[in-house]
């Protein structure tokens, strides 16, 4: 049966259409995704899902009586309380019945004998309502959803204290905790390590209800969905399909409308052809043959009844990013031995063994707080390690790709940040900025103003043009759609250089990297593979007390 169901809806914000006669259709239970560009309308969509807006046009039709949850990229909750509070406020009608129970126990150890049948009715009510309502599993969901994001360590913490990140994984874990009929998830892996995507991607595939996702993880996608609606140009289509497939598909697609397209205009090209000869023969005949000329208007009024196909667009606008012909470091670009770091009593890393050689690309994986962060900042020299040695290589120009690109820049624009380390002009600035999606007066716009995508792309713009040979890159694809993604995995395939990259983007790890370290409990293990032969590896290793770290 239908959940939920689009017709023909129309969206302009501030002048521009975003969504242009959008349909779409959801069945109970089933699990879809939106994918398109960043900008392409996907977040309007879903607001106007969840009745946060209203389309221009069209009609956005609900279930009667079907829950929505809506996990929103930047959630805001306007009371101080504490993340338990915001969590146990989902099972809202199980707090009241407790909270009257805790006051009946309390009346009971005072109550004489003619008050105590009637508290004990009513508390045995109580009980049986706090049942029905799930009271008894409240606190073990609870746990197990905390525990499943990672956010056990944020619960005694008020919602005010978290970080945007720390918030939407807070505001995940309460559309979870909800189970709402229909569950609209806007970008809900951004801020989850692997573990933690793991476990979602569980969740979901064994919720009863219904999912509409938006995500850029490809992974993620193939995991979890099994439709796909791609929106382009405001336009949607539904792919019935897995992420995989539906790229297959898609590109099948485009070519048989292309060639349907090219057909068609060899088609009305000969059409136009005959129509000019018979007008010249009628014109030469004298006098001008008439029969010739109702012959040409018989195939003006049959051109102009043809449904003309739209020329289906082959290529995207993509980066034009390119790391080749940078010269070539040193064979040694990093070495720590015996490296440890600490923080006060906490400590971070313990006798790290790590060398990184010229030409080689390596990935870091580990959960959130295992230290990878710090870990790159040691070797960068950002942070100096409590004992051991870490040596750079002389001959190596690094570039760094930080998740907080741009961050105390904001009064700059985009061309005076890019100009800022580059001796180029305006017209040349401009020229390199549109190859990365800045266009126009694009350039002029702070940095204050930027999405995290947009500071992603301007800094890879930055390190493209700054004769880097090792690339140092610190969740570079947190922000970048997909089409973005695969520029630059790309981009990093046909670096002749090194690369050192932190993600939890597994499609992205498993693509650009044949050397995995995982670094879990302080230890850093080394892996001659892949991300999910690593995963594989280190689960064994784990598995086995006593084993000691690679190097």
């Amino acid at each position: 049966m239908m959940i939920c169901q689009v017709e023909r809806a129309h969206k302009n914000i501030g002048g521009q259409q975003i969504l242009k006669e959008v349909s779409l259709s959801l069945n109970e239970g089933e699990k879809a995704a939106v994918v398109g560009v960043n900008g392409s309308g996907k977040t309007t969509l879903f607001n106007l899902i969840a009745g946060y807006e209203n389309p221009d046009q069209g009609a956005v039709h609900i279930k009667k009586e079907a829950t929505v949850g809506y996990l929103r990229q930047m959630p805001v909750i306007k009371k101080v309380v504490t993340v338990i509070d915001v969590l146990k406020a989902t099972f809202e009608q199980c707090v009241v019945i407790e909270k009257d129970m805790r006051d009946i126990e309390k009346q009971l150890t005072a109550a004489d004998p003619a008050k105590m049948e009637k508290l004990l009715k009513r508390y045995g009510h109580l009980q049986e309502k706090f049942q029905e309502s799930g009271g008894y599993e409240m606190d073990a969901r609870i746990q197990a959803t905390a525990s499943g994001l990672k956010i056990t360590t944020l619960l005694d913490k008020t919602f005010d204290q978290l970080s945007g990140g720390e918030r939407t994984k807070v505001w995940l874990a309460v559309q979870l905790l909800k189970g709402p009929d229909l569950l609209l998830l806007d970008e809900p892996t951004n801020h989850l390590d692997i573990i933690a995507l793991e476990w979602l991607e569980q969740f979901i595939r064994h919720y009863e209800g219904t999912v509409l996702v938006i995500s850029h993880d490809r992974q993620f996608l193939d995991q979890t969905v099994t439709k796909i609606f791609d929106l382009e140009d405001g336009e949607l289509t539904a792919y019935p399909y897995s992420y995989s497939a539906y790229v297959n598909e898609k590109e099948e697609r485009l070519l048989r409308a292309f060639a349907a397209y090219e057909d068609q205009q060899r088609k009305i090209k000969k059409m136009q052809e005959t129509i000019k000869r018979l007008k010249e023969w009628a014109n030469r005949a004298s006098p001008p043959n008439a029969g010739m000329h109702r012959q040409a208007k018989s195939m003006e009024k049959a051109l102009d009844r043809i449904v003309k196909l739209k020329r289906p667009k082959m290529d995207a606008d993509l980066m034009g990013l390119s790391f080749k012909g940078q010269k070539r470091s040193g064979d040694d670009v990093i070495y720590s031995e015996n490296m440890s770091m600490a923080f006060g009593r906490s400590q971070i890393l313990t006798d790290i063994q790590f060398h990184l050689r010229n030409s080689e690309k390596v990935a870091i994986v580990g959960a959130n707080g295992s230290g990878k962060s710090t870990f790159l900042k040691c070797l960068m020299g950002e942070l100096v390690p409590s004992s051991g040695i870490v040596e750079r290589g002389s001959q190596a120009t690094f570039g760094i790709l930080a998740q907080d690109a741009f961050h105390n820049e904001s009064s700059m624009t985009v061309i005076e940040a890019f100009r800022e380390n580059l001796s180029i002009v305006e017209g040349q600035a401009r020229h390199i900025l549109a190859k990365f999606l800045f266009y126009g007066p694009d350039v002029f716009k702070p940095l204050k103003s930027l999405s995290g995508g947009e500071r992603v792309r301007l800094k890879l713009a930055q390190l493209m043009h700054q004769g880097i040979n090792v690339l140092i890159l610190d969740e570079p694809t947190n922000h970048l759609d997909i089409e973005s993604r695969e520029v630059l995995e790309e981009a990093i395939d046909g670096f002749n250089g090194t690369v050192l990259a932190v993600s939890h983007d597994r499609f992205f790890l498993n693509q650009c990297f044949k050397t995995t370290y995982w670094l879990e409990g302080g230890s850093l293990y080394r892996y001659e593979g892949e991300y999910d032969y690593a995963r594989e590896k280190h689960a064994a290793v784990m598995n086995k007390s006593g084993n000691p770290k690679s190097n």
